[in-house]
């Protein structure tokens, strides 16, 4: 259980929020206390557990105490809400979508002689309400971080984080994973499941050696980004930086971080923006592409498991184990395809006799479509791969001002992490925080071109069409 210093911790974050937005411009401040709060604050079950009202953690109490102070000095630039049509219906869905999941559950569920409750009026409040501070990040960073200095203040933020926290990880590295044990009193998850090849993959404040490692990839792209960007003489500094953060991302012992890590670093090294950019969007379409094929029987299971038993029997072995429990999982969803199941563990499976979850959700997709059903499922994923659209748009547009280049990593470091939410439930304020800045620049760049009016077409161009 966690300890007094755990609920502490949680508790003084608003002062130490109130503290960065006294010293910080409001995207830094915004930046850096979204980011802290994650990497340092403790983890589920570490929570104030409000009558009522859903639990504050980590995941929401920095955005929440973003939010109250930016209101509070007037931050606020005209509505929460996205300009554009499509993702302002994204987010309203996400947010309130969950009343009509409530209104379709009201009917309690059995499993033999285990009963969960149906939804009512307090889940009616308190889901939209959970939802409303998981996209707080988003509708922030879409206000506060919608400028080129500001996507540069967000790499440089992921590559200094990676490296403090890599300290930690070497700790962990050696003496095991304990050090959530030793400051919060407790441990996040499994331990058997940080043993890796002989040695251990950090944990370190996160719910997952596989959250660590993800980051630290993040890291690494962030870090070779500014590295070939660099127009300020820091080049070696920063080759330096990248050259330690790609070790650590080896030593972490994760195979899908370090692959990611693996295709990134030659795309944001080699690519153009512009090409950049239209890798994103394949990536996050691939994403939002795969429960559908997966719903259609159209992913090949049986090839990829033969795949994965040629590299390593184990892995094949835990990648059958998790298509077993999709498929389970999806079979129950369809009951409840459009609003899902709602909270309260009803989108899993029940031993009849003992109450025991007997499924097991790793991808954030199939938690998505068993609690809030296919519509909740694109509107959350929706509003992951709108911004590379939106970028996209403005990138391709006859436009007389610059687009600034550090979007296009921001844009894969995106993609990627709706990719890796089809095998991990790895999305996280940080996702929304670079979906919500791609989003708001990308609104800022249609704005400026529309006010400055058309571009003539040159004219050898105009004659080659």
């Amino acid at each position: 259980m966690p300890n007094v210093i755990a609920l502490a911790a949680l508790a003084i974050w608003p002062l130490v929020a109130v503290m960065l937005f006294s010293r910080m411009r409001f995207d830094q401040a915004l930046i850096w206390t979204l980011l802290v709060g994650y990497l340092f604050l403790p983890e589920r079950p570490a929570v104030f557990d409000l009558p009522a009202f859903p639990a504050l953690h980590k995941h929401n109490i920095p955005a929440l105490a973003a939010f109250l102070i930016i209101l509070q000095k007037g931050g606020l630039k005209g509505s929460l809400l996205p300009e554009n049509i499509v993702g302002k219906m994204l987010v309203l869905t996400f947010v309130f979508s969950p009343v009509m999941t409530v209104l379709s559950n009201g009917e309690p569920v059995f499993f033999g002689q285990i009963g969960l409750p149906g939804l009512g009026l307090k889940d009616m409040i308190a889901l939209p309400i959970e939802q409303f501070l998981l996209i707080l990040p988003f509708l922030l960073a879409r206000q506060h971080l919608v400028s080129g200095g500001a996507q540069r203040e967000l790499l440089k933020a992921l590559m200094v984080g990676g490296l403090v926290y890599s300290l930690f990880m070497l700790i962990e590295m050696r003496l095991s994973p304990q050090l959530n044990l030793w400051v919060y009193g407790f441990y996040q998850h499994q331990f058997g499941q940080s043993v890796r090849a002989g040695g251990y993959r950090p944990v370190v404040f996160l719910y997952h050696g596989l959250w660590v490692a993800f980051f630290v990839m993040t890291s690494v792209v962030a870090a070779w980004s500014l590295w070939r960007l660099d127009e300020q003489g820091n080049k070696t500094k920063l080759l330096m930086a990248a050259g330690y953060l790609t070790i650590i991302i080896v030593l972490a012992k994760s195979l899908g971080a370090l692959l990611f890590a693996v295709m990134l670093i030659p795309l944001v090294i080699v690519l153009s923006p512009k090409a950049q950019i239209r890798v994103a969007i394949l990536l996050g379409s691939i994403a939002l592409a795969y429960p559908l094929l997966k719903g259609a029987d159209l992913v090949p299971q049986d090839r990829m498991l033969a795949a994965a038993a040629s590299v390593d029997p184990q892995r094949a072995g835990s990648l059958e184990f998790r298509f077993d429990n999709e498929n389970t999982l999806l079979e129950r969803a369809y009951i409840k395809p459009v609003f899902g199941w709602g909270s309260w563990g009803r989108n899993h499976i029940l031993d009849p006799v003992t109450g025991f979850i007997l499924t097991v959700t790793d991808g954030r997709w199939i938690i998505v479509i068993g609690v809030y059903g296919w519509v909740g499922f694109m509107a959350e994923f929706g509003l992951m791969l709108l911004p590379l659209i939106l970028m996209w748009r403005e990138a391709v547009a006859p436009r007389r001002d610059k687009i600034s280049p550090m979007i296009a990593p921001l844009s894969l470091i995106l993609a990627v992490n709706m990719l890796d939410m089809i095998p991990n439930a790895t999305l996280t304020p940080l996702s929304w925080l670079i979906a919500g800045a791609l989003t708001g620049y990308a609104e800022k760049l249609r704005a400026a071109r529309l006010a400055a009016g058309p571009v003539e077409t040159p004219v050898f161009w105009r004659s080659v069409m």
